[in-house]
């Protein structure tokens, strides 16, 4: 099944436009980290980790946190390697997303996250988090923070 919805940031803000929620994805080998945003793209607030199991059952999670939430567009991490070449695990953040999209019909946009995990453990330390919350947390951090990066993209250009 071919996929469409994988778009260009540029893309993805036409068609997502003002006024709408969106869904930040950190996809990691055990952990799906899952974070969304206020209607006004204004901050993103992690929500919660899925333990990656079969693909069918974390579409299930997924597609419910869209619903629930009224999500009008993902933003998943791609983890670039430090030098801007595509490595193994963005390349797995691709097939990630292109499995995604063959089953979730709203736009998706792969969004640079070098370096988003060690960004959103610097943060939590600043809030007063223990190291051991802000391990256990970082998956969902991680998406917070590359959401952030997204929408903050989004609202300047």
């Amino acid at each position: 099944m071919k996929t469409y919805n994988i778009l260009s940031i540029q893309e993805f803000k036409t068609i997502v436009g003002d006024n709408s929620r969106l869904l930040g994805i950190d996809p990691g080998k055990t952990n799906v980290g899952i974070a969304i945003c206020d209607e006004n793209k204004k901050v993103a607030t992690p929500i919660k980790i899925i333990k990656k199991k079969k693909l069918v059952s974390l579409v299930d999670e997924i597609n419910k946190i869209i619903n629930d939430n009224h999500i009008k567009g993902i933003v998943i991490g791609n983890p670039i390697n430090m030098d801007g070449s595509v490595g193994k695990s963005s390349k797995s953040a691709l097939e990630f997303a292109k499995n995604l999209s063959k089953n979730i019909r709203i736009p998706i946009v792969l969004w640079d996250e070098r370096l988003s995990s060690v960004g959103a453990f610097k943060i939590t330390s600043f809030l007063g988090d223990n190291v051991t919350n802000r391990v256990k947390n970082l998956d969902k951090n991680a998406a917070a923070f590359i959401l952030q990066g997204a929408i903050d993209y989004l609202n300047i250009n």
